[in-house]
Order: structure tokens, then C-alpha cells, then sequence
């Protein structure tokens, strides 16, 4: 499918920074975008391991429809099977398995890593709440049709104030601000998100009042599995069309490929590639199974970060001159790898996250 239906596009919707309307037709049609929603709500009724690998699978063809499909599954649907009242799930899960885009908004212009700092706040006014501020680097906004919205509702007590929303998009006094102009995953829209006066019943609570900061830390730690599917999907494309093109190519009367300083710069790579991608399943397979998996986690996404960022380096220089124009897919994969270390948890908070199990670890010798 991908191949098919978004390959041919991938080159029009990074310079025009805009996602074809069919390629969202083809992930809901091939029932992409709710893969661990139950059958009852109109789901896939996959597995998280699963949605795992068609993250890294759509990344091969292009890291901005790849990333849209894992906030869905991995951030939006999880948010909402775990914590959601039946009525909640009846109104949002058989639309977000078919027609509905979903979106996260946590992170605010004075709020990135340090994401409880934030300043938008819902204050109580009988059965509603009044919610005001904004939202930065908010992904899938444009498209959006409902918002998970992190707001405190009780600032006095810090971040244990933090309660999470369900929002929808034609809501009075919500807008979408400007698209940022990025420099890479260009595809996938990343705006402001405005909140004035935004009036949102009690009902709209997801979870409990209070717990938002928890549901954040959960669905963080389980997105960044996907994230770390993205980006090693996204090394093994770029893998994927730079090595034919070393055996094609020659040079001193012999194909770039037979000079043993490439052949083994090309196996050093895919033995990396390789050892990321089981990093990526291991974390996947102990959080299917409901073991410990945050350190596990933190390391496949600070991992397969840094491995994306030299694989697409390194085919970039293996074609040459070549591999720095646009008609070849390799400069895109290098320009769409960099926000992997960024986003979800930068590679200095993985590095946090994974020193403190570490130094747990060994107090407890």
C-alpha cells in the first residue's frame, strides 16, 4: 500500500508541506489508523506489537505519514481505550478507526521538556470548565478533528493539577494557529493550537481530574517505541535506496560497491540498523507483555535516533554528489531524521530516563 498509494506522492507533499487527502483515505481504508481499537468500536483489533510495525514500514516510504499513523495508535487511541468512559468511546473510537484524526496537546511555548511547567489552564464554572491558552509544536493539528488537551485545572496544586481534555476541532474559541515551516517530516503538520475561553463539559474529563501528568508520563513512554519504529524504519529506507545505487556506479573502472573500504562502511551500517531494530522490538514485546519497559524504551529511541542520523549521513556520502539533490529520496531521509532527536522526549531526557535506571540498578545490588 504504501508503495502504491504514497511513494508516488512523497516528493509533491514535502515541497508543498501538506499531506494528500488520499493517502489518510488509504491508512483509514486499510485500517492503519486504529489498529488496536476492538472490532465493537469498528477497529483493527491488532496488537500494539503490531501497530510497532507498520510504523516502521510506512517510515520506509516516507517519515510523515509514518508519524501521523503513530500518534494515532500509539498516543490518541491508547489515551482514550485506557482511560475513556464507555460514552467517550462510543462518540471518538469507531470515528478515529475511520474518519478522525486525533491529536496531543501538551507541549506550550515556555513548556518542552519541562512539560508540567505549562500555563494553559481550565478554570470550573458549574458543569464546565473555561479552558485559555496555547499549544506549541501541536502534530496532526491540521487535520485534526478532536484535541487530547493537557490543562491544569488546579494550579495550587502543581503539576498534580494537570487533567487531560477531550476537545473537538469546531469548538468556540479554539483555533489552529500557523504551520510551522520545518525542516524536515514537512508532510505532517505541526502548529500553535489557541485556546480562548473554550467552554468543555465536566464529561469531557479524560480519566481522572488530576491525572493528567500521569497519563502524559504512560503514553510518553509507550510513544516513544513508535517514535524509535519511525526512525528505524526511516534508516532502512534510506539504507534501502542508497545501496543499489553503489553497485551501479563506478568509479576507477569498477562499481563503487567493490571497494572494500565501502563494502565495509555498508556492513558496519546495517549491523547497526539491525541491533536498533531489536532494540525497537524488545521494548515492544516487554510492554505487550506488561513487563517493565520504560528504561528499555528510553534506550531504543536515544538509540535509533543516533543510528538514523549516521545512516542517512553516510548514504548521502556514498552517492556522492547525487545523494545532495532532491532526485533522490536519500537528502529527505536525512532531513527528516533529525527530529528524532527531539520530539517525544529529547535524546538528552532518554539519557536521564536510562542513567537513573542505571544508578537504580546498581543501589540495589
Amino acid at each position: 500500500m504504501a508503495k502504491a498509494k504514497i511513494q508516488p506522492l512523497v516528493r509533491k507533499m514535502d515541497e508543498v508541506s501538506h499531506m494528500d487527502s488520499s493517502v489518510l483515505s488509504a491508512l483509514f481504508e486499510n485500517g492503519l489508523m486504529g489498529i488496536e481499537i476492538p472490532a465493537d468500536y469498528g477497529g483493527t483489533n491488532s496488537t500494539f506489537f503490531s501497530s510497532i510495525l507498520v510504523i516502521e514500514e510506512l517510515a520506509k516510504v516516507d517519515p510523515s505519514v509514518s508519524v501521523l499513523c503513530d500518534i494515532q495508535n500509539t498516543l490518541i487511541n491508547t489515551l482514550l481505550m485506557k482511560y475513556g468512559t464507555e460514552e467517550q468511546k462510543k462518540k471518538y473510537l469507531p470515528r478515529l478507526a475511520t474518519d478522525m484524526v486525533g491529536s496531543f496537546c501538551l507541549s506550550e511555548p515556555q513548556s518542552g521538556s519541562d512539560a508540567f511547567s505549562l500555563k494553559t489552564v481550565a478554570v470550573r464554572d458549574g458543569d464546565h470548565f473555561i479552558l485559555n491558552g496555547s499549544k506549541m509544536w501541536i502534530s496532526n493539528a491540521e487535520q485534526a478533528g478532536m484535541f487530547l488537551v493537557m490543562a491544569n485545572a488546579k494550579p495550587t496544586d502543581g503539576y498534580k493539577g494537570i487533567t487531560c481534555f477531550l476537545i473537538d476541532r469546531d469548538s468556540p474559541g479554539l483555533s489552529v494557529g500557523k504551520k510551522e515551516d520545518k525542516l524536515g517530516l514537512r508532510a505532517s503538520s505541526t502548529c500553535a493550537i489557541h485556546f480562548d475561553n473554550v467552554k468543555v463539559p465536566v464529561s469531557s474529563i479524560l480519566g481522572k481530574f488530576g491525572h493528567g501528568y500521569k497519563y502524559a508520563i504512560s503514553m510518553l513512554n509507550e510513544g516513544r517505541i513508535g517514535i524509535a519504529a519511525q526512525m528505524i524504519g526511516l534508516a532502512q529506507g534510506c539504507f534501502d535506496a542508497t545501496v543499489p545505487y553503489t553497485m551501479e556506479r563506478k568509479q576507477f573502472g569498477k562499481r563503487v560497491w567493490d571497494f572494500q573500504a565501502m563494502q565495509h562502511q555498508i556492513a558496519q551500517i546495517a549491523c547497526k540498523i539491525e541491533a536498533a531494530r531489536l532494540m525497537v522490538y524488545n521494548a515492544a514485546r516487554l510492554k505487550e507483555e506488561g513487563r517493565p519497559f520504560v528504561k528499555q524504551a528510553g534506550m531504543a529511541k536515544y538509540y535509533t535516533a543516533e543510528v538514523a542520523a549516521e545512516t542517512t549521513s553516510k548514504c548521502i556520502e556514498w552517492m556522492g554528489g547525487v545523494g545532495f539533490t532532491k532526485d533522490y529520496p536519500v537528502e529527505k531521509f536525512y532531513r527528516d531524521c533529525k527530529i528524532g532527536t527531539i520530539y517525544e522526549g529529547t535524546s538528552n531526557i532518554q539519557l536521564n530516563t536510562i542513567a537513573k535506571f542505571v544508578e537504580s540498578e546498581f543501589k540495589n545490588r
